[in-house]
């Protein structure tokens, strides 16, 4: 498989191909990203929320207590 990220200069793009596509039937997908910015964005690690931990059984909401003056 090959996945590369291009920036077209002209309305035609070439891309080369090993030798064993040759003769092989290809998908070919083509569509804008958004921002460049999107690029740099799958390099950065997604926040986790693992540092706590809260036991929440039995707990019961109570919209009138939270909305208290």
């Amino acid at each position: 498989m090959i996945r590369t990220i291009v920036k077209a200069k002209k309305n035609y793009l070439t891309i080369p191909l090993p030798n064993e596509y040759v003769g092989k039937q290809l998908e070919v997908i083509a569509f804008m990203l958004e921002d460049e910015s999107d690029i740099s964005i799958k390099d950065k690690k997604q926040a986790t929320f693992e540092a706590i931990s809260i036991d929440t059984k039995g707990f019961k909401f109570n919209r009138e207590e939270a909305n208290e003056r």
